[in-house]
C-alpha cells in the first residue's frame, strides 16, 4: 500500500517535472500556460524612418510642333540636401482627367534623370519618383508645356488630304477650292481664320521675300497684283494645292514667279 503510493507520487513528480520544463503547470488536473523561464524577451522591431524626397525639374516648356521636349529631373534627400540615387523617375502627361506614364529613366549617381516626349499638343506633365528602400515616392508639381503650331504641323494636316477632289466653293474636309483648302489646313493646325478667296488670303499673316519662304508659308500666285490661287510651300520648289477642276489635292510643283508669300506659323 506504501509503495503503490509512493510510486503513485513519483510517477505524478515525473509529470510535473515535464510540465514546468515546457512552462506549463497542472492546475486542478489541467494544463495552464505560464512564463517559459528560458524564453527570451520580445524585442518589436524598430520602425526604419522613410524620408519624403523632393523632386526639381528643369527644361523646356515650349516647342514648335513636331519637336521634342527635354525635362530634367532632380530628387533631394530635404534632411541631409544630398541626392537620391536608386529609384526611377516617371515623366507622366496628363490625359482626360488621368495622369499616364510617357516614359521612365532611372535615376543616376548624380540623382538626376533626363526623359524627352514630343507631345502633338499643349497639356500637362509631371515627374513621379517611383520609390526605394528608406525613400518614399513623390510627385513634383505639374508644370504645362506649350506646343506652337509649326510649318511642320502644316504640313502634316495638309498630307492627310492628299487625293481629295477639287470642287468650286468647298472648303473641306472631303472636297476643297484652292482657297478653301488653304482656309482649312491653317485653321485646324493654328486656329487662325482667313477668308476663302485667294485674293483676300494675300493680305493675311507676315510678308516674305520669295527667298526666304519655308515649309509651311502660305503662297498666293497673282496676275497682277490680284491673287488667284492658293498654296501651302512644302520645299524644295514644291507646294501643296487644290489645283484646279477634275484634279485633286496634292503636292505639286510651284508654277511662274509672280506669287506673293505669307507667314502664318513658325518654320
Amino acid at each position: 500500500m506504501h509503495e503503490r503510493s509512493s510510486s503513485r507520487n513519483r510517477r505524478i513528480g515525473g509529470t510535473g517535472t515535464i510540465a514546468l520544463s515546457l512552462g506549463l503547470c497542472l492546475c486542478a488536473g489541467q494544463l495552464v500556460a505560464t512564463p517559459a523561464a528560458s524564453a527570451a524577451p520580445v524585442v518589436e522591431a524598430a520602425t526604419a524612418t522613410v524620408i519624403k524626397p523632393k523632386i526639381t525639374n528643369s527644361g523646356t516648356r515650349s516647342i514648335a510642333w513636331g519637336k521634342s521636349f527635354r525635362v530634367t529631373a532632380k530628387v533631394i534627400n530635404p534632411k541631409t540636401g544630398k541626392v537620391v540615387t536608386k529609384g526611377s523617375i516617371r515623366l507622366q502627361a496628363k490625359r482626360n482627367g488621368k495622369w499616364r506614364t510617357w516614359v521612365a529613366r532611372k535615376l543616376t549617381t548624380k540623382g538626376t534623370a533626363t526623359l524627352y516626349a514630343k507631345p502633338g499638343l499643349t497639356t500637362s506633365f509631371r515627374t513621379q519618383y517611383t520609390g526605394a528602400a528608406g525613400v518614399h515616392w513623390v510627385n513634383s508639381p505639374a508644370f504645362r508645356v506649350t506646343v506652337r503650331s509649326s510649318g511642320a504641323k502644316v504640313i502634316a494636316e495638309a498630307r492627310k488630304h492628299k487625293g481629295a477632289l477639287y470642287k468650286f466653293a468647298a472648303a473641306g474636309p472631303k472636297r476643297f477650292d484652292c482657297s478653301g483648302f488653304t482656309q482649312y489646313v491653317y485653321r485646324k493646325t493654328t486656329g487662325k481664320k482667313l477668308p476663302h478667296k485667294a485674293n483676300s488670303q494675300q493680305r493675311y499673316g507676315k510678308k516674305i521675300s520669295i527667298g526666304k519662304k519655308k515649309v509651311g508659308d502660305l503662297i498666293v500666285f497673282r496676275s497682277g497684283s490680284y491673287g488667284t490661287h492658293a498654296g501651302i510651300y512644302a520645299g524644295n520648289g514644291y507646294m501643296w494645292d487644290s489645283p484646279h477642276t477634275g484634279a485633286r489635292v496634292g503636292k505639286h510643283k510651284i508654277y511662274g514667279k509672280n506669287y506673293v508669300v505669307r507667314r502664318l506659323v513658325a518654320a
